[in-house]
């Protein structure tokens, strides 16, 4: 009797948990602290030139609109040994561009970078043409970069005697690794003993639960939130590999990162998006406008054939459609509900996106809206 009462409660045990593990569970959203946040002092760099393309097929700077292009071709034309001074040019085969390009961090010397090139003056197109040898400054006015090459373009120009087609933008090309890097960027991250994190998203609650989960997988306090942008790590003393190893470490810990309340709103194309923490206190909707619709028909009355007396008459019809809404109802919604009991409200409602905003504007306005609307656009 004793092992039959054994048998049960084991199997009982056995069916409980096998329950328990089949029980759905809340998932949390959690997100490695890699790509919650940047090491501060690694960053792109930008760089910005002055040059000119050349080999295009007339559609070029005018150079009596574009000075500084002349200018420009004449000071590169002395240097190579050509004087054209005094001389009025005629070419339309050349036209002024800026260049740009990010220096990447950790770029080193003689690796090669991408370049965007743009016109400057009044150029028709950059197809086909080539950029001469431009260098590339920094923001303290040092020379970072050296660009030269073929410009590939997205666009093109096709003009006839009577009409032409632009498709894309013809004056603006991009040069994959056009630029080669003369000077890198002093930084030395191995020597680094503190390092900072930026979070992309400040946050005080995400800032903190980044600190915490660091200290708790490196079992020391290493960690320390300044402030809800800012976490500083402190390298601990014969740490595996040093800075590098640690920031390894620590780039893949996940945590389940906090926002704020917030409703974003694009006017322009009526996108709405609403964060999952928004909350709504009571407050009782209804939408609907008074819309009068008035067509005017003319209705065209004409004599019957062989007539001696009958004229062509243009009688007026007016048809008038007054839509009041009366089919629309009061919605109310409980205090603390969710997006989801909010969104479901506004269906229920009837009303699209651009009535949505006006709402939503009213709801917080009145107070019962718990988040922020922030308007871009």
């Amino acid at each position: 009797m004793l092992r039959r009462r054994t048998h049960i409660v084991r199997a009982v045990a056995f069916v409980a948990g096998a329950l328990v593990a089949l029980a759905p569970f809340q998932a949390m959203a959690f997100s490695r602290i890699k790509d919650l946040a940047e090491i501060e002092g690694i960053r792109d760099n930008m760089l910005v030139g002055y040059g000119l393309v050349v080999g295009l097929n007339g559609s070029g700077d005018s150079l009596r609109n574009a000075p500084f292009t002349q200018l420009s071709i004449q000071t590169m034309l002395e240097r190579l040994g050509v004087n054209t001074r005094g001389q009025q040019m005629q070419t339309k085969n050349v036209a002024a561009v800026m260049v740009t390009a990010n220096l990447p961090a950790f770029a080193a010397q003689g690796g090669r970078i991408d370049v965007s090139v743009s016109a400057l003056g009044d150029a028709k197109s950059l197809q086909g043409g080539t950029l001469l040898v431009t260098p590339l400054f920094g923001a303290d006015g040092q020379i970072y970069a050296l660009a030269q090459g073929p410009v590939s373009i997205g666009g093109f120009v096709a003009q006839g005697a009577a009409a032409s087609v632009t498709r894309g933008v013809p004056t603006a090309g991009r040069i994959a690794n056009g630029a080669i890097v003369e000077k890198e960027v002093g930084f030395q991250l191995a020597a680094q003993t503190n390092v900072k994190l930026a979070l992309h998203n400040p946050d005080l609650t995400t800032a903190t639960r980044v600190a915490s989960a660091v200290n708790k997988f490196l079992g020391s306090t290493v960690a320390t939130a300044n402030d809800p942008s800012t976490i500083s790590l402190a390298v601990p003393a014969n740490y595996p590999n040093g800075v590098m190893g640690l920031l390894t470490d620590v780039e893949q810990i996940g945590i389940d990162p906090d926002q704020p309340a917030k409703v974003i709103i694009d006017e322009q194309s009526g996108v709405i998006v609403m964060g999952s923490d928004v909350r709504v206190s009571t407050v009782a909707i209804a939408q609907g406008n008074l819309t009068i619709r008035v067509n005017e028909d003319a209705t065209v009355s004409q004599p019957t054939a062989f007539s001696t007396g009958g004229t062509t008459q243009t009688t007026p019809h007016t048809s008038i459609q007054v839509d009041d809404s009366k089919g629309n109802k009061m919605a109310v919604l409980s205090e603390g509900v969710s997006l989801q009991n909010l969104v479901d409200g506004l269906n229920a409602l009837g009303v699209g996106p651009r009535d949505v905003i006006s709402i939503l504007q009213a709801i917080k306005a009145a107070g019962a809206l718990q988040a922020d609307i922030e308007v871009i656009g």
